[in-house]
């Protein structure tokens, strides 16, 4: 592949950030779409662009790997809520890499709990897989991946480090995925002793991302504990595509929080809210705040805010935000995740050029 040639890019799934990642791919010159793998079967041999809402773009849905194996992409794209490592193993066999958005930062919490009837992690499945066929895998692992990129590139000019906190305080009802916030707990009665369990289990992913700032903070963690706060609704709250019924989960305030010696050192918070209708509630800042205790202090919001001019008269081009912070992170890093040397990389194994966006041609 000569240097002026765009990466040949094969996407997975055309859920909400997929449907918004084949728009965004139609702007990337250095990158170009050549297939898009469905799941369902309604899907298939339908133009991707179509489904997008965009019009033909020449790139008609498929719906097996072996299709995506014939189409020799330099690199395959995913943005399913979950992995899919069958897929993932098939495709870096055949020496295709692979970067996703789909719960996975370091697979710390997946390879704790997912040992397959083999005995392997799925990590050590990857791992194996990468080396075969001499690809690369990478995950951003959360919406929108940026946290903990935020938090270590925030503390480039500190010293005498005592803790790092990073809170994500944002309205998550602009993420229309009832199956996803479902898995949460989300609907559920807060009293139902399952609801906190859910959460955990739906948001683990965040613990990887406070253990990859402590990788890259050289700081041995004992522990990562969870704890939470859940808001119940007070009336019945009808989100057009979601219910959330009186007492039932509509918010919440949850941390991930990595500890020395008993002592909290690395912290991610989720200040999550469904709908301002709920006790307790919280001030959503919609921002992500960076804060460092140490010499110097370090205190940062992150503010994301839409391009001007753009028509908010349907909530489906609010939503559009959101995943488009969730998948250009992915998208972002292709060019750096292709260069890479073969295996599982973090993060923190990537260059600084794989954080950086791309400027209008």
């Amino acid at each position: 592949m000569s240097a002026a040639a765009p990466i040949r890019v094969f996407q997975v799934a055309t859920g909400n950030v997929g449907t918004e990642m084949i728009k965004r791919l139609q702007e990337q010159p250095d990158l170009e779409l050549v297939g898009v793998h469905c799941y369902s079967p309604d899907k298939v041999g339908r133009d991707a662009g179509e489904l997008a809402g965009i019009g033909p773009v020449g790139v008609v849905a498929t719906g097996s790997v072996d299709e995506i194996l014939a189409a020799r992409p330099d690199v395959l794209t995913f943005h399913g809520v979950w992995p899919d490592i069958d897929l993932y193993e098939r495709v870096l066999e055949a020496g295709i890499d692979v970067v996703t958005t789909a719960d996975w930062i370091t697979g710390h919490h997946r390879d704790t709990n997912k040992v397959g009837a083999d005995g392997r992690t799925e990590g050590e499945r990857l791992a194996a897989a990468c080396a075969k066929g001499g690809a690369t895998f990478y995950g951003t692992g959360m919406n929108p991946g940026l946290a903990q990129i935020l938090t270590v590139v925030h503390s480039a000019d500190v010293t005498e480090i005592e803790k790092v906190t990073n809170v994500e305080s944002v309205d998550v009802s602009c993420h229309h995925s009832a199956d996803t916030w479902r898995n949460c707990g989300f609907g559920e009665p807060v009293t139902d002793p399952e609801v906190p369990r859910k959460l955990e289990l739906g948001t683990r992913v965040f613990e990887d991302g406070v253990r990859l700032m402590a990788d890259c903070f050289d700081l041995e963690l004992d522990e990562v504990e969870f704890v939470y706060e859940l808001g119940a609704c007070t009336k019945d709250i009808d989100l057009g595509w979601f219910r959330l019924p009186e007492g039932s989960l509509g918010g919440a305030c949850f941390s991930y929080v990595g500890k020395v010696a008993g002592v909290p050192r690395v912290e991610l918070r989720l200040e999550w809210q469904m709908t301002p209708h709920t006790a307790p509630s919280w001030d959503i800042k919609g921002c992500y705040i960076t804060h460092i205790e140490g010499d110097p202090v370090i205190y940062s919001k992150h503010m994301i805010l839409p391009k001007p001019g753009t028509d908010f008269s349907s909530v489906e081009a609010f939503a559009a935000i959101g995943m488009t912070v969730t998948g250009m992170p992915a998208l972002n890093a292709i060019k750096a995740v292709v260069a890479a040397p073969p295996g599982v990389v973090t993060s923190a194994d990537l260059p600084l050029r794989a954080f950086a966006g791309r400027f209008k041609r």
